[in-house]
């Protein structure tokens, strides 16, 4: 009986320790949760304004203003100041976003009718007006707002122009489009690079490598490289792409090659850990049928372990694409005013051009900066989506 009690008061101290562990834990979860909602629900927010544009319906009269199909920007852009000033008074044309004669010498093209009737056109808001028509703004923008409102003059769109073109001074007519090609184009070239030399120098060094000091080197050396700072690699690009081999600043070229030498130890980490996890029984009973350690390799080992080889270079191109520090040390934070056509044409990357425009003045570019956040993490959840969905078709094939 005296035992008895010593021990039960034990084992409800256990049992309390064990709760209070749960709900610790529990409550960490929770507050991680609330900080990702947070994060996503802000995103969210702001990001969904950069999306969809303001535009301003103008009425205009092309035959009075004796304006052509072949005129030049002088004249459609003295067309549209003229209109404007008529319909919304002498800050009419302050309303309107610059390149506005842009849209409407396309409009003209595609319909030659406007210059022989009257008519309207919707063209974009100048910037100050679109960001004090989505929510506050400055006092001479807001009046503007409320003019524009009581003539039935404003309306809403998706900004395709967003998606598609490329970055400018006016936020209003900024764009991803070249650099999220030229991300897609540096990730191309780290791909090509890193997966093929990263696979097999895991095979090497896991099935074919002498256990001695050499290799012994060869594998502290690459698990340090994956722990390096990510800068390190820029100055390394740096000093030996652009400053030995004289390649072109700024392409994609020299970005995927730097990021190549990032990833690469990632690749043989996660592909000496992959192919490790096959059964020596695999190796075994394909030698015992008469096929070559090569074939063992490529035709039973490697297909095993192509999973989690996936999955690491995925993850590893995903870490990546959000890199920023060592493309700025290569020189891809110049100002693109077009998508590049090549792996040698200057370039910039997403991170690189979130990065610029989070240090803008002008507030239109917070929503672009959510906007392109938004875009950014939609690519790295795909990326992460691909990798399980590869891991799954590969393991379904087993």
């Amino acid at each position: 009986m005296n035992s008895a009690a010593p021990l039960a008061a034990r084992r409800r101290q256990r049992n309390a320790a064990e709760r209070r562990f749960r709900l610790a834990a529990l409550a960490a979860v929770c507050l991680s949760l609330g900080f990702v909602v947070f994060l996503l629900g802000t995103m969210a927010v702001e990001g969904a304004r950069g999306f969809v544009e303001t535009r301003v319906t103008l009425p205009i009269d092309l035959k009075a203003a004796g304006l052509t199909a072949t005129d030049g920007e002088a004249r459609f852009a003295a067309a549209i100041d003229d209109a404007a000033t008529r319909a919304f008074g002498r800050n009419g044309p302050a309303c309107l976003a610059e390149g506005s004669w842009m849209h409407l010498r396309d409009a003209v093209r595609q319909d030659p009718a406007l210059l022989v009737r009257p008519g309207s056109i919707e063209l974009p808001a100048s910037s100050p007006v679109d960001v004090a028509a989505k929510h506050d703004g400055t006092p001479a923008a807001e009046a503007a707002v409320a003019r524009l409102t009581a003539a039935g003059a404003l309306s809403r769109g998706i900004d395709w122009a967003f998606l598609t073109g490329a970055d400018a001074t006016d936020p209003v007519r900024a764009g991803i489009w070249s650099a999220l090609k030229g991300s897609l184009l540096t990730l191309t070239v780290t791909l090509l690079l890193a997966f093929p030399i990263g696979v097999l120098a895991a095979l090497y060094l896991e099935e074919y490598a002498p256990r001695n000091r050499w290799t012994d080197f060869i594998e502290v050396s690459i698990n340090n490289l994956a722990a390096v700072p990510s800068i390190i690699f820029g100055l390394l690009g740096l000093a030996v792409f652009l400053g030995t081999l004289h390649l072109p600043r700024s392409a994609p070229l020299v970005g995927g090659l730097t990021l190549a030498l990032m990833t690469m130890p990632v690749i043989v980490i996660a592909g000496r850990n992959a192919i490790r996890a096959v059964p020596p029984s695999i190796r075994d009973a394909a030698l015992a049928v008469g096929a070559t350690p090569v074939q063992v390799m490529f035709d039973h080992v490697l297909p095993l372990a192509m999973p989690g080889i996936l999955t690491g270079t995925i993850l590893g191109l995903a870490r990546a694409l959000g890199e920023t520090a060592p493309l700025l040390m290569i020189g891809m934070r110049a100002f693109i005013a077009a998508a590049p056509r090549g792996f040698t044409d200057p370039a910039t990357v997403l991170p690189v051009q979130i990065f610029l425009w989070s240090d803008q003045i002008d507030r239109g570019f917070v929503e672009k900066t959510s906007a392109a956040i938004i875009v950014l993490l939609v690519l790295l959840l795909s990326m992460s989506g691909i990798a399980i969905w590869l891991r799954q078709r590969f393991e379904a094939r087993r």
